[in-house]
Order: C-alpha cells, then structure tokens, then sequence
C-alpha cells in the first residue's frame, strides 16, 4: 500500500510536537529538569543544554556505567562544532592562544566505549575554558575518581558546568565566557544504594584535597538555579538531596 506524502509529513510533525510537549517525560535520571525555551541536545552518548550567550553548555549529563570502561577506542581529539547547535558554537579560533585548555565537561576518558561517543565529546558544546592547572590537576583528579566509583558501583549518574562568579572574562570573537568555578553533581542509584553527592572547584590552579569542596545536591542546586536529578520519585530525592554521606565516595 502506498502512503500519501502528505500524510507522512502530517504524522512527522505531530511526532515531533508530542515529543517537544514531553520532552521531560522520559525519567532519564540523569539529566536536570529543563524547558521548552531551553536549547536542549541529546547526542549518542551524552545530553546537554547550551548557552548561546555563554557559548558552551549549561550542563552535560550521562550516565557512565562499568562496562563502558573495558573498552578502549583511541582519543583523536578532532575538536570541532557542534552543528545540532542552530546558533552555532564557539570554534578553535576562540581558543587559539588564549591561554585556556579546551576543557571536556563530558571527559573523552568516559566515552572511549564508543567511537562516535568519544568523537562526539570533541564538540565545542562540551567544551569550556579551563585554567590549565585546574584541567589537567584537581579537575582530572575528579574525573579519574568518578572513573574509579563507577567501577565500584556500576553505574554513576553524572551532570556537569559551568559556574559563573564576578567579573567575568571571554575569549575569542565569540565572546565564549571563561568559568570562575566548575560543579560536578554524582549519583548511585540502584536496587541497595541511594547516594549522592557534588562539588564546586574554582577554575584556577589547586592542590587541595578533593573533600575540601564536597557539598549537597541541594547546596549545589541553591548556586546554579537547577532542578537536579527530578526524576526521582519525590520521597526519594528530598532525602537523598539534602546530605551525602562521605563514606560512599572516599573510603
């Protein structure tokens, strides 16, 4: 039987209208709660929503699961923009000489599972202007420890950004605004264990400990404006929300 053109063009749209009214419907964990308005991205193995007045990510979720870290497709590191974004990206042209590594919010170690994973982490949606100490110190320490807890517990929910304090500077013709600090919110979720826990780290050069800026999804929330982890059912995130308990992720 041979369709209509028309009536496929008809269902397309009202699919893509159903999905836009329920775009927060589908319980992905990870991710914090978001608009209509918002400029929300979902790639292979990562979602996000971006600034364009900022140009880089509000946030990057995923969850990043044990068996994803068995595998071990090379890093290319083919930074490039990221073309789902409409309003376009920032560019290496931003980035060039100013000072600032191309900081992964999604790491490209989380994603070498999947060659399009880990390409896709090279999109300048995923990226932000990091103090090069912080990117390649305490901010490494933090991914690598998310890595290690992953194995631990199989599954870590994780959503990452930017924070923005004070004056703030921006590199390049795009006007890409450098971060004062950078926040990580993470989650166990499973059938015996309910955790969770976040940092805020500024984005200069640090030494301290990784516990010296430990804090609750609730504290972190009350900094950036964001409903995170909403997917819960609601007796589960108030307490879950409120405190961590440091054992989980340390010792």
């Amino acid at each position: 039987m041979t369709i209509n053109p028309k009536y496929i063009f008809i269902i397309s749209i009202l699919a893509l209208f159903i999905n836009s009214c329920n775009r927060n419907s589908n319980k992905v964990l990870e991710e914090p709660k978001y608009s209509n308005e918002d400029m929300y991205i979902k790639h292979f193995a990562y979602s996000l929503v971006y600034n364009e007045k900022n140009e880089q990510a509000d946030w990057v979720a995923y969850c990043l699961k044990k068996e994803e870290l068995k595998k071990n497709n090379k890093r290319k590191g083919n930074f490039r923009v990221d073309t789902l974004i409409i309003t376009h990206t920032a560019n290496s042209n931003d980035y060039y000489k100013s000072g600032y590594d191309r900081g992964h919010l999604a790491p490209a170690a989380d994603m070498t599972w999947s060659e399009q994973a880990i390409s896709e982490s090279f999109y300048y949606s995923n990226i932000s202007p990091q103090n090069i100490s912080f990117n390649r110190g305490i901010w490494k320490k933090l991914e690598n420890k998310v890595r290690e807890l992953s194995i631990k517990y199989d599954c870590i929910y994780i959503c990452t950004g930017p924070i923005y304090k004070g004056k703030i500077s921006t590199i390049g013709d795009n006007k890409v605004a450098v971060p004062s600090h950078f926040y990580k919110a993470l989650m166990i979720y499973n059938d015996t264990i309910h955790q969770s826990i976040a940092f805020i780290i500024p984005n200069k050069k640090n030494n301290k400990p990784l516990t010296d800026y430990t804090i609750s999804i609730d504290s972190l929330e009350n900094v950036i404006g964001l409903d995170l982890y909403f997917s819960l059912p609601n007796s589960k995130e108030k307490v879950m929300e409120n405190s961590y308990n440091i054992r989980y992720w340390f010792y």
